[in-house]
């Protein structure tokens, strides 16, 4: 597999790791100036939905001078029994010089070690989500020029997200502490588990979580409204937030939920900045996929 592929965050090391947000905050100076070298063709193969992850490559990769393919697996030879790999070994032999890939199926990239061009991981299942975990972190380094020491509160549905895997590799790498709350069956085994009043006063960086009812077996056993009440980020809750602590959410964001609406666009939240920093991570990833060093 091609050394400059992101699949895991904990495939970086920390050097690399700020290397990436270095070089995100480079293109926020540069904003759409800078381009590649020379054009180059990447390929995106989604095979979930996705509006930020997806419009964000496509944005950076523009801006970067990228010639674009959006493949969508409908209408594709995957309705006729194709495997990802063979789909993704298509888009090499024709001459696709990097893919961007997310998958229902957790570490989907296990089954690609024989594709030599590089691969962006735009999220695997319930497993990884490496840019939406570089993108957080550039705006909690935005925030507070730091990491050590940095308490994140995850909140929600935790065992079924990626961004919640992905985000406490990171911060267990860079010194900062990690809290995971909401109902406890979807918590996971050996994480560290919070009562969610605790963990928003505890906290610098709340982040709340979509219920990912698309990965759940059954229906939610309770309504939009209990959930918000017992789990959600209310305006009561909000207010036992520390002075200087920030509101994050990976997005899309359902609104009454997770979260009382009026926070969304609060003062103190970071939301629709996560999703400007997208552009300038997914910048940085790739023009590390094809190996340029400098600006």
């Amino acid at each position: 597999m091609n050394k400059n592929s992101l699949l895991r965050i904990r495939d970086l090391s920390k050097d690399e790791l700020m290397g990436i947000l270095e070089d995100a905050q480079g293109f926020e100076v540069l904003h759409k100036d800078w381009q590649l070298p020379e054009s180059k063709l990447v390929a995106n193969l989604f095979f979930e939905p996705s509006t930020r992850t997806h419009y964000s490559f496509a944005s950076a990769e523009l801006q970067l001078g990228c010639k674009v393919e959006d493949f969508t697996a409908e209408g594709s030879s995957v309705e006729k029994g194709e495997t990802l790999y063979d789909t993704v070994k298509t888009f090499e032999s024709i001459g696709y010089e990097a893919v961007v890939i997310r998958h229902k199926k957790d570490e989907y990239f296990t089954e690609l070690e024989n594709i030599n061009i590089p691969i962006l991981n735009a999220g695997d299942g319930a497993g990884n989500h490496p840019t939406q975990c570089l993108l957080d972190l550039l705006t909690i380094y935005q925030e507070f020029g730091k990491f050590e020491g940095i308490k994140l509160a995850i909140i929600g549905d935790i065992s079924h997200s990626r961004v919640a895997s992905s985000n406490k590799e990171a911060m267990e790498l860079l010194g900062g502490e990690c809290v995971f709350s909401g109902p406890k069956e979807w918590q996971r085994e050996g994480w560290p588990y919070m009562p969610i009043d605790e963990a928003v006063k505890w906290a610098d960086v709340v982040m709340m979580l979509r219920i990912q009812k698309e990965r759940h077996a059954s229906a939610m056993s309770m309504t939009d409204a209990e959930y918000l009440a017992k789990y959600g980020l209310t305006k009561e809750r909000a207010k036992t937030m520390k002075e200087h602590a920030i509101i994050m959410h990976p997005a899309p964001v359902n609104r009454n939920v997770e979260i009382d609406t009026d926070l969304v666009e609060a003062q103190n939240s970071r939301i629709f900045k996560q999703m400007a920093n997208g552009v300038l991570v997914r910048k940085a990833v790739i023009k590390r996929a094809f190996g340029v060093k400098e600006f």
